[in-house]
């Protein structure tokens, strides 16, 4: 039976286990390239996505990583791990970070500044509403936040963000404080979107007590064959209940 893994070199991984863990599935930490011979689907999670790279690189992850994307097993980027996925990468620290690839997108880093630019705002999501009932908004979770540029053909957008004035003021300046080339103008950006068995999320929806894109997820994983009877291990009621009862994690209502 496969599982379903989440990398777990940093930021929230731990988060993310916990969301699959309220639908009754289980996951498994991800730290080697072996232990991905062991899974049939991925989480790359949030975190410091420069230190991941780094952490990625000293474990020879990247190579396993790309070979996972290219065999057509279901993957999930949630912002660092967005930036993990994309073909291009934008607004990149000296020297750059090194890529997974796979998602037809330029992602920019950090595009809405520092920490204290971290947001929450409601998102129309009405694929994610046909798909798995529920609102047709969703209360994202923006933490130091990257954000998608354009995408190719194939992307299919799930959420975009519109920007507010103030937002694109600061954002302009941002750009012109670090000089960057070719510097982004609009008034929205994307931050959610699916290419085949790729999906990516500019936010955390792992920091919310709304497991829709966990669930959305997991359809993916039965969408390319794998049935849910055979590729996803149900955690036990007595685990499923631990956890519930659990009252430690960062989840926004």
């Amino acid at each position: 039976m496969a599982l379903v893994g989440v990398l777990a070199l940093q930021g929230s991984f731990n988060e993310h286990i916990a969301a699959l863990r309220r639908l009754g599935v289980k996951g498994v930490e991800i730290r080697k390239p072996e232990q991905l011979e062991n899974v049939g689907s991925l989480i790359i999670p949030g975190g410091e996505s420069t230190t991941m790279a780094k952490l990625a690189e000293y474990h020879n992850l990247f190579p396993a990583l790309r070979e996972f994307v290219n065999m057509g097993k279901p993957v999930w980027g949630t912002c660092a791990g967005l930036i993990f996925l994309a073909n291009k990468a934008a607004g990149q620290k000296t020297g750059g970070q090194e890529l997974v690839g796979g998602l037809d997108c330029t992602v920019h880093r950090n595009f809405f500044g520092s920490q204290i630019q971290s947001f929450e705002t409601e998102l129309s999501v009405p694929e994610l509403a046909s798909k798995e009932g529920g609102a047709e908004f969703y209360r994202g979770v923006f933490i130091r936040a990257p954000a998608i540029l354009d995408v190719g053909p194939d992307v299919l957008v799930l959420a975009d963000y519109s920007l507010s004035s103030k937002e694109l003021d600061s954002i302009a300046a941002l750009q012109a404080q670090n000089q960057e080339e070719n510097a982004w103008s609009g008034k929205k950006v994307i931050v959610a979107v699916r290419q085949g068995n790729l999906l990516g999320t500019a936010f955390h929806p792992e920091l919310t007590a709304d497991t829709r894109w966990h669930s959305y997820f997991l359809r993916m994983i039965n969408d390319v064959g794998e049935g849910a009877s055979s590729s996803i291990v149900a955690v036990g009621a007595e685990s499923q209940q631990k956890e519930q009862s659990r009252n430690d994690l960062p989840i926004f209502q």
